[in-house]
């Protein structure tokens, strides 16, 4: 019995030595990894929660987006109507001297700069089409006229055409020169009938 007791108290000494836990050392192993491992159940709950935050930030990021958008159209052309103003100061200054043809002329055409002023800084410029080269780029032929210059030369703007930056806002209407018909080639034409 001795022998029993110096071999157990050996086991406790070396027990107390290596610090291993009294007890079952697989169960402590599981209960180790049960506490570190979360259930299927938890992750799913975790995934689900943090989707759901996720969807809920996006939703009012789209919300927050469409308000700022709305209030950009809503304010978008602020500055260029407070460009306009002053024309539209220059405009009631004219009508007030409708009786005076003159101060009435003047008026108007400080109206016409000032308008053709605030346009051409927002990047409005004309499109310069009277003795130049037809371009359907830039040109609608309103008409065709018969010329002594080469063909499909602009001989008159009949409506002014505007370029915005780079892009074509309204065409130029004009009217282009076409071949001129000599009288020996019109009675030719007219004898071969």
């Amino acid at each position: 019995m001795e022998k029993a007791n110096e071999n157990e108290e050996r086991k406790r000494e070396k027990a107390e030595e290596f610090k291993i836990p009294k007890g079952n050392i697989v169960e402590t192993k599981e209960k180790a990894k049960k506490e570190k491992k979360p259930t299927d159940k938890e992750k799913l709950e975790e995934l689900t929660d943090t989707l759901k935050r996720l969807q809920a930030e996006f939703e009012n990021y789209k919300k927050r987006a469409d308000k700022e958008k709305e209030e950009f159209a809503k304010y978008a052309n602020a500055a260029m109507i407070a460009k306009l103003l002053p024309l539209l100061d220059t405009f009631e200054i004219a009508l007030r001297n409708t009786k005076d043809h003159e101060k009435f002329l003047k008026g108007m055409e400080m109206v016409y700069a000032q308008l053709f002023s605030a346009l051409e800084a927002e990047g409005l410029r004309p499109i310069t089409a009277e003795g130049k080269k037809f371009d359907p780029y830039y040109h609608e032929v309103m008409l065709k006229q018969e010329s002594d210059k080469e063909e499909g030369i602009v001989l008159e703007e009949l409506q002014r055409g505007y370029m915005f930056k780079d892009k074509v806002l309204r065409y130029s209407k004009v009217k282009i020169s076409g071949k001129k018909v000599e009288k020996n080639q019109t009675d030719e034409k007219n004898i071969a009938k």
